[in-house]
């Protein structure tokens, strides 16, 4: 460790401690405050440090750096203490630094305090510049986008080919100017490889062969080296050189990385190790203080080995074992295969390890934990060998027979496996020829990214993810080519990562060894720095890295896209997956039995397992691949499910988020974020969250759902395994053998009509006899995870939505699952109950029975009423009464009865440790935001934001209001009133309420309310025969959106603003799509090259975008998305590639953004909450509105709940986010419109057919917009003259600001219809070009504003709305109602 070392025996010394004391006496803070600035934010970080209560932290802060805040301009206080009112006590919890009863959350300096966020300069990346990508071809048969040309330079590093790989990079100097930091990225990729390669061989010649590079192909041709090209150099210089010559070599190197600015981050880089940093100082002195006695090399310790101890792990206990749903499914074998580890001592125990017992219990953990993801795709090959031999020893001939599908899958395996290996070898010839045909030039792309991967486990991936698409429901028809093709090269992808994060390629996932953590070198480089200009830099370095402009341009200057993503392009999926199922295809073959017809006898053939051919869905002809109906018929009763290890929770703590793509599994990688497709500006925006530091709140927040461990409830599992085997349907357990009955068929004299409804009857039965066998088979999977798991803890890792929503990766075992997963759940860390907590162990059981309407206190007496009930049910869940079955959740019912009984029988029941989790819900939790925003007080008291003796309940109360008005109605002699009246109930309007608050459209909720009224009233059973249910349904949501009106007015005006702001945005052009609009404008020449370039910078390609409270920037991805065709050695195969060069969907962006606003805003609460609870003690879990910890702990966790809703609402947010706006799209100009009869339409109007004509109507919009670009900037002078002459100039614009200014009225078109919260949809417009959806193949542009002069308009013109180009702005925002979020302190209802 760089000026670490002390001699043995001797004083130790803190260099930075000296330093700063030797500092002291010799610089004043005049003469070098950035000095002063270190250490003064070091003094402050450490202050912060040691009042924060990190050492009480339990998982996921305690080796965390606290992070500083700035107090806010304003500050303001929560409500105070709420009183006692009944058996349940609120204990108030502040939050850090806030004092008790008045809580100030602005105070906090804690992780959980919620930070600064200045909205007018918001993080803002400029992509609406992005072009589709462009094609390039290189001599040595590479021709792809410049995307696809990075990720072939990757994957030739990746595999060693580093000729192939020097060429293509100098194959991008030619596209890239000199300067651009993706050429430096793939030079330092190249430098890092060789680098590796020649470390490892000692070759001195590979050293000159690298400072050749560096000279020839970088220094020579303008390519400035950065940090890590400087490092990359001293590391190979100081490994391969010795004597005067490293010295001369590494002082040469770090001459010029100190000319370039580049001498901190280059001794921060991870690159070199502790000794070689000692090395650089010692030959670097005069950059550098040497303390005496502290000459001596560090002692770099070396990574230990695992050695040969063994621990035996712990077997599953004598559950019984799980009884297979049918026959053996090979999913089930491999899974046990793959799970092994549980039960065996394959895995060494770490005894020799220095540290506590808790440490080698860690580092047990993480062994098996990597074991578990490194047998994902082993263990399957194991189990069709295995099965394969079985029937070769019992004498069976798999020609004569039909086999079990392990051992078919064996013989494909093994005849992919030689395919694929004829396919390299055709790669290699393609490579080696001089000229290239089509399919040479196809297989020099793909077969880069095949080698990636070795051959058996391609072949094995290939089968597994084609099975896996087969199993699902309707396979029957045939797999979709390009669905097939592409989830079978996503899997490659997949596998190809894991191997690079296992071989150490992936420098973000395995650094180089033999260093100490960036933060403990800063402080330590700190001591050692001499010059000022050093300290200037290590201080921007030591409070989060070089300061970065918060306007990051997402375009070069050679106007092409960002550094292209590891992730691989739909192209390159397309062609890898292509030619591993066209292999499968040709190769798989299975036995299958047929009948001769004329001898009747059995006749065993080889036939192909699939098929490729086209059909005709939907009008269009696309490829199918269809799967033999043996096949078929085998998976029905075989289900095959892959669960492969990151499917699965994890044994060990998940790796905390740091990245992107850094976090979660330690070899897998996952990403931060659930991103579509290729659509990168989601990720843009991550990134440079991340890298300004804003994302740390929301990774630690990730961290601690991620920590919480979990085990599996043996009581419960016990009861389910049990109820399995009875092969009977058991609370949500689908059955076995359920017993259908086919209708009767009708007579041969029937109608053709009765015949067609008989056969319609006889395939609903079918497909929910096979629904229910699906359902069991995925169960069995389930119950097969948990049983592995049951001696163990566990973790699940989360990543986020695009909103901000947390979600756990495993996807089959999880605490979002259906009723039987959260039963199976308890939190591995037990606390003693309290008396608190026994109380709430008894509403908790209540809640889960679905009495949660009551008071808690009528809720902790139906406990008690019914505690005989409880106690049979826990000691005889399926041989006594069995009452949990009654219940709305029966298997979290039976879990809570199972721990209220143990604690009744122990002594003293407070004092039972109990681990069940307690859930505490919102009252329609969207309402809740909506209320507070508005400021609804009636709507408040709704969702139980105001405090009350009980639980109130939105939806019985739109129901009332609801049945008020068609009673009103009926007695006016209504006749669908008469129909309804004394019929709507709570449940008819529930489902409408809930979903309105997320952007319902007036046809869903009609639907909705059709399935209710359908049973409440049959359609053979209604009483009127004029009036349909679905009409009824029309009436119903009627009054549900006229009473959801009334009672939240304002948030009725805000979700109308919201859609009033998203078009305008989404018909915006930005002021750099203005200045290339101008410049191609002004440009000489024609043609279509220009036309292009215009067309594309006239599209629409801006995207609501808002930063959340806790400063996680929101992109919505709603494109128009082009297909595009690829191809394959198979067929063209049509791709849909997001991407942010695509134009924006005018209308998913208008009703998309007031849900996802809502839903950015419920995740904030919910993060915001676990951070506060997991800073206090308290053990986390969530289910988006629903809220989890222990018994003990509710009184606490409620308290945060309140304190973080008030501490988000008590800010103006819809105020803070209209400044947001108007700072992210400054100087954007947008499309409006007007109606064509109103008084400014017609001004309009007649200015255009005044005004000279240029020929064109798209020339003429052009000429319009740039004229309205060139007012506004004139308006926006500082010189008076300037201003008058953009007064003096006469546009649409203009006169739309004349009109208005005289006549308040708004003359502008509404948004397009949506059904905003208590709002029926308005009027449809006229489909003229204004309103284009961005759909399907037509593209919304800015040449779509026709010029409406040309003569006397026509009759039809008249419904056409004008449109015209102004400055963005918004509309003022709705006035807040007289609510006070503060009041929510006292409601003890908020979440229960």
């Amino acid at each position: 460790m760089l000026l670490r070392a002390a001699r043995a025996g001797g004083p130790r010394y803190d260099p930075a401690r000296i330093a700063a004391q030797a500092s002291e006496g010799l610089l004043l803070p005049w003469l070098c405050p950035a000095q002063l600035r270190y250490r003064q934010s070091q003094q402050s970080r450490r202050a912060i440090s040691a009042s924060s209560p990190s050492e009480g932290r339990p998982r996921a802060f305690r080796d965390r750096t606290t992070l500083e805040t700035r107090p806010r301009h304003g500050s303001r206080h929560l409500a105070s203490a709420a009183a006692e009112r009944s058996t349940i006590h609120e204990d108030d919890v502040p939050f850090e630094g806030q004092p008790p009863p008045q809580s100030d959350w602005l105070r906090s300096r804690g992780i959980s305090a919620l930070r600064d966020f200045d909205p007018a300069s918001p993080i803002i990346v400029n992509d609406s510049l992005a072009t589709p990508p462009r094609t390039f071809s290189h001599h040595d048969g590479f021709r792809g986008s410049l995307a696809e040309l990075h990720l072939t330079i990757e994957a030739c590093l990746q595999v060693g080919r580093l000729d192939r790989a020097a060429a293509l990079v100098r194959r991008l100097g030619q596209i890239y100017a000199p300067d651009a930091p993706e050429l430096r990225h793939a030079h330092n990729s190249y430098l890092r490889s060789v680098v590796a390669r020649i470390l490892h061989t000692r070759s001195e010649d590979g050293l000159k062969s690298v400072q050749r590079w560096f000279e020839v192909e970088m220094r020579n041709k303008g390519v400035g080296p950065d940090a890590t090209t400087f490092a990359l150099l001293i590391k190979a210089s100081l490994q391969l050189l010795q004597g005067a010559k490293t010295d001369r070599t590494v002082r040469r190197y770090m001459d010029l990385a100190t000319e370039a600015g580049h001498e901190v981050e280059l001794l921060n880089l991870p690159i070199l190790s502790d000794a070689e940093l000692y090395k650089v100082t010692a030959i670097c002195p005069t950059e550098f203080y040497l303390f005496p006695g502290e000459t001596s090399t560090p002692d770099g310790s070396a990574a230990t080995s695992t050695g040969a101890l063994e621990r035996t792990g712990d077997a599953v206990d004598a559950l019984p074992d799980v009884r297979p749903a049918g026959v053996k499914g090979l999913s089930l074998d491999a899974l046990h295969k793959s799970l092994s580890i549980f039960a065996d001592s394959t895995v060494p125990y770490p005894d020799h390890l220095e540290g506590s017992q808790e440490d080698k219990d860690r580092a047990y953990a993480e062994l098996r934990q990597r074991r578990l993801e490194q047998d994902a795709v082993s263990s399957a090959i194991e189990r069709w060998r295995v099965e394969s031999e079985d029937m070769k020893k019992m004498g069976i001939n798999t020609a004569l027979k039909t086999n079990p599908l392990a051992s078919l899958m064996w013989e494909w395996f093994n005849a992919l496996t030689v395919s694929l290996k004829d396919e390299f070898r055709q790669i290699d010839a393609a490579e080696a020829r001089p000229t290239k045909n089509a399919l040479d030039r196809d297989r020099c792309l793909y077969g880069t990214f095949l080698r990636l991967v070795p051959v058996e486990k391609l072949a094995a991936i290939t089968i597994l993810a084609t099975m896996a698409g087969f199993s699902s429901r309707k396979a029957d028809r045939g797999l979709k080519l390009s669905s097939l093709v592409m989830s079978v090269a996503e899997a490659v992808e997949d596998e190809s990562v894991a191997i690079a994060i296992q071989t150490g390629f992936r420098e973000d996932k395995f650094r180089w060894q033999g260093r100490t953590s960036t933060v403990d070198r800063q402080r330590r480089l700190a001591a050692s720095m001499k010059t000022r200009k050093s300290f200037v830099r290590l201080s921007r370095v030591a409070e989060g890295g070089r300061e970065k402009d918060k306007h990051t341009n997402a375009a070069t200057a050679s106007g092409v896209d960002l550094a292209p993503s590891p992730n691989w392009t739909a192209a390159i999926r397309a062609k890898v997956g292509a030619v591993l199922v066209s292999s499968l295809i040709s190769n798989a073959k299975m036995p299958v039995k047929r009948r001769h017809p004329d001898t009747q006898r059995d006749v065993v053939q080889e036939q192909p397992v699939f098929f490729h051919s086209y059909q005709f869905r939907e009008g269009k002809r696309i490829g199918v691949v269809s799967a033999n109906a043996a096949l078929i018929a085998d998976l029905k009763t075989e289900p095959h499910h892959i669960a492969l290890a990151k499917h699965l929770p994890m044994v060990a703590p998940p790796r905390k988020w740091t990245g992107f793509e850094e976090g979660g599994y330690l070899q897998y990688s996952v990403r931060a974020m659930r991103t579509r497709g290729s659509d990168r500006s989601q990720r843009h925006y991550f990134e440079a969250a991340a890298a300004h530091g804003d994302m740390d709140q929301v990774f630690a927040a990730l961290d601690v759902l991620s920590q919480t461990p979990w085990k599996i409830n043996k009581g419960v599992l016990d009861v389910m395994v049990k109820a399995w085997d009875t092969g009977e349907a058991t609370a949500n357990i689908a059955p076995e053998k359920p017993q259908m009955d086919y209708p009767p068929e009708p007579a041969p004299t029937a109608d053709a009509r009765e015949k067609r409804l008989w056969a319609t009857a006889v395939k609903e039965v079918d497909n929910e006899r096979s629904g229910l066998h699906s359902q069991r088979c995925f169960q069995n999977l389930q119950l097969e995870i948990a049983r592995a798991f049951s001696k163990e803890k566990f973790y699940f890792p989360h990543n986020l939505d695009f909103r901000g929503r947390a979600y756990p990766i495993p996807p089959y075992l999880n605490h979002m699952g259906a009723d039987h997963c959260r039963g199976l759940l308890i939190f591995a860390e037990a606390k003693e109950l309290g008396s608190k907590g026994l109380v709430w162990l008894k509403v908790h059981l209540a809640n889960v029975f679905g009495y949660d309407k009551a008071s808690f206190s009528e809720r902790e007496e139906f406990t008690m009423e019914h505690l005989s009930d409880i106690c049979d049910s826990a000691v005889n869940p399926l041989a006594g009464r069995r009452w949990w079955l009654t219940a709305e959740d029966p298997w979290q019912c039976l879990a809570a009865c199972m721990e209220l009984k143990s604690a009744l029988d122990s002594p003293d029941p407070t004092r039972f440790r109990s681990s069940l989790a307690i859930h505490q819900d919102g009252t329609c939790n969207g309402l809740q935001h909506y209320a507070a925003l508005g400021g609804d007080l009636w709507g408040a008291k709704q969702v139980n934001l105001e405090p009350s003796d009980r639980p109130a309940d939105v939806y019985t109360g739109v129901a009332e209001l609801v049945k008020k008005e068609i009673s009103d109605d009926a007695a006016a002699g209504n006749a669908m009133a008469k129909i309804l009246d004394g019929k709507v109930t709570r449940k008819v309007v529930k489902q409408t309420v809930m979903t309105n608050v997320y952007g319902v459209t007036f046809v869903g909720a009609q639907a909705q309310v059709w399935k209710q009224l359908d049973v409440i009233m049959p359609a053979d059973k209604q009483e009127q025969a004029e009036f349909s249910n679905k009409q009824l349904a029309s009436y119903v949501v009627r009054k549900i959106f006229r009473a959801l009106s009334s009672m939240f007015r304002g948030a009725h005006d805000i979700q109308y603003w919201f859609a009033e702001c998203a078009s305008r945005i989404s018909q915006a052009l930005t002021p750099e799509q203005l200045d290339e609009l101008e410049r191609g404008s002004a440009a000489q020449g024609r043609g279509k090259a220009k036309t292009k370039a215009r067309l594309e910078h006239s599209r629409f390609k801006s995207a609501v975008v808002w930063t959340t409270p806790l400063k996680m920037p929101v992109v919505q991805p709603y494109r128009t998305q082009k297909a595009r065709r690829v191809t394959t050695n198979l067929q063209r195969v049509s791709i849909m590639e997001p991407s942010n060069s695509d134009p924006v969907s005018k209308r998913k962006q208008l009703q998309g953004f007031p849900p996802n606003f809502i839903h950015s805003l419920d995740a904030t609460h919910m993060l915001l909450s676990a951070l506060k609870c997991d800073e206090v003690g308290l053990t986390f879990a969530a289910v988006h509105d629903s809220f989890w910890t222990h018994a003990a702990d509710v009184n606490t966790m409620n308290r945060i709940l309140r304190d973080a809703f008030i501490r988000m609402h008590q800010e103006d947010i819809v105020a803070r986010l209209a400044a947001e706006f108007n700072a992210r799209y400054k100087h954007c100009m947008y499309m409006a419109a007007v109606r064509p009869d109103s008084a400014v339409g017609k001004q309009i109007r007649a200015f255009r057919v005044s005004r000279p004509r240029d020929g064109s109507s798209a020339k003429d919009g052009l000429a319009e917009l740039l004229q309205e670009k060139r007012r506004t900037q004139l308006l926006r002078s500082s010189d008076p003259a300037e201003v008058e002459e953009g007064k003096a100039m006469v546009t649409p614009g203009s006169i739309f600001e004349a009109v208005t200014a005289a006549d308040t009225q708004d003359h502008l078109e509404p948004p397009e219809a949506m059904a905003e919260l208590g709002k029926l949809p308005g009027r449809s417009q006229p489909k003229g070009k204004a309103d284009v959806e961005a759909g399907e193949e037509t593209e919304a542009t800015a040449e779509s504003l026709e010029g409406e002069g040309d003569g006397p308009p026509k009759k039809k013109a008249q419904k056409t709305p004008v449109t015209f180009w102004l400055p963005l702005t918004f509309p003022p925002v709705p006035k807040k109602g007289e609510f006070d979020v503060s009041r929510l302190k006292d409601s003890l209802y908020f979440f229960s």
